[in-house]
């Protein structure tokens, strides 16, 4: 769980650490652990300070709920008016429902409320968290499951496998340890995917939830 933005920090720092990809010729090409908490400090400063709409949604706040992968993005629903306001973030990439941006030495994905998934979790699941000192917007266990199926049959269409896994994991992680009612968000989800996709949903909450039963009647 989340206590201090620091932990935000060493998450990101540890994701660059144990990323392939960052070896460069026998040499870590990763940013400071102290630039990194800075940077995450100076980006929460601001959102607070100029009173922006936002919820932290994606690895980072998975990692709040339960044990499990490193992430090197910050991912935020906000709406555009709101990312107008905060320049500091430059935007590198740009698609309907998405924005992909730096800050300083972080990256960072914004979820735009323009989709209405993301706008019904930032508005109807969503809780707050001290950390520290500031008190950061946070989606709940229901909201990060609702993105998390929202994206599925998509990431599945684009043959993506890897992050499949990862957002499985992250299913099963949270239905393992909260128990939510599943059948209730995929009635949330229903008027915002396909018939066939809601079908595939069900069957693949239904197939990690029979695995997560098991594990705990052993």
């Amino acid at each position: 769980m989340l206590q201090t933005l620091s932990d935000i920090a060493t998450i990101i720092q540890h994701a660059h650490l144990f990323d392939p990809k960052k070896w460069n010729g026998g040499r870590m090409s990763v940013p400071s652990p102290e630039g990194l908490y800075e940077a995450v400090q100076r980006l929460f400063a601001l959102l607070n300070e100029r009173q922006v709409d936002y919820v932290l949604v994606g690895g980072i706040a998975v990692l709040h709920y339960v044990r499990g992968r490193n992430t090197q993005d910050i991912d935020l629903i906000m709406a555009l008016p709101d990312v107008a306001r905060i320049p500091e973030i430059h935007i590198e990439e740009r698609d309907v429902f998405f924005l992909r941006g730096t800050f300083e030495s972080l990256r960072i994905d914004i979820l735009l409320t323009e989709n209405p998934v993301f706008k019904r979790v930032r508005e109807e699941f969503t809780t707050r968290v001290l950390l520290g000192s500031v008190e950061i917007p946070i989606a709940t266990v229901e909201g990060l499951l609702l993105l998390k199926l929202y994206a599925l049959p998509s990431l599945y269409r684009q043959g993506d496998f890897q992050r499949v896994a990862v957002y499985e994991s992250d299913i099963a992680a949270l239905m393992y340890t909260y128990n939510p009612d599943m059948e209730m968000l995929l009635n949330v989800l229903e008027p915002y995917v396909g018939e066939g996709d809601l079908q595939a949903l069900r069957e693949i909450v239904h197939e990690i939830a029979s695995r997560t039963r098991r594990f705990r009647d052993t």
